[in-house]
């Protein structure tokens, strides 16, 4: 079986895969909240963070880079 991580650097290694990562990124890791923000709203920021990290070290996995 393929190692999944193939896969992720596969499809988000075509131009439109990185372009949807860009957006991921700017929705999530890139976004700021105010201090107002719920622990509610701020654990659902964080666990959206958590899964673009998870992809992004996918990404990383299946690229052999050594990080």
């Amino acid at each position: 079986m393929t190692d999944i991580s193939l896969n992720y650097a596969r499809c988000f290694g075509a131009p439109s895969g990185r372009a949807v990562l860009e957006h991921l990124r700017k929705i999530t890791i890139e976004r700021t909240l105010g201090p107002n923000t719920s622990d509610n709203e701020l654990r659902w920021a964080e666990s959206q963070r958590a899964l673009v990290r998870q992809i992004e070290a996918l990404i990383a996995r299946g690229r052999g880079d050594k990080s």
